[in-house]
């Protein structure tokens, strides 16, 4: 995993903040904000992905000692992420 996935984590995730800052920035135009909405939104799964990769392999590296909480997964359309590429006024 870690030889595959170097990386890519921290990438996906400066490229959702870059476009992040495009959105706030009011700059672009409608079909584009549409165009990066959409890129953002594919880049939270893969994050989320990679996170739920990660913590299997730290669940499997410990062998279970300590069970850990288990959370159910976001309902589909939602992600973790929702808040940051959705401004609510605050």
């Amino acid at each position: 995993m870690a030889d595959q996935q170097s990386g890519e984590f921290e990438a996906a995730l400066v490229k959702l903040e870059q476009i992040v800052k495009q959105l706030e920035g009011n700059e672009v135009g409608l079909d584009k904000s549409v165009e990066l909405f959409k890129q953002g939104r594919e880049l939270a799964a893969r994050c989320e992905k990679l996170l739920a990769d990660a913590q299997t392999a730290i669940d499997k590296a410990t062998n279970g000692a300590a069970e850990p909480e288990r959370r159910p997964a976001p309902a589909p359309g939602s992600s973790l992420f929702d808040d940051d590429l959705v401004d609510d006024g605050e």
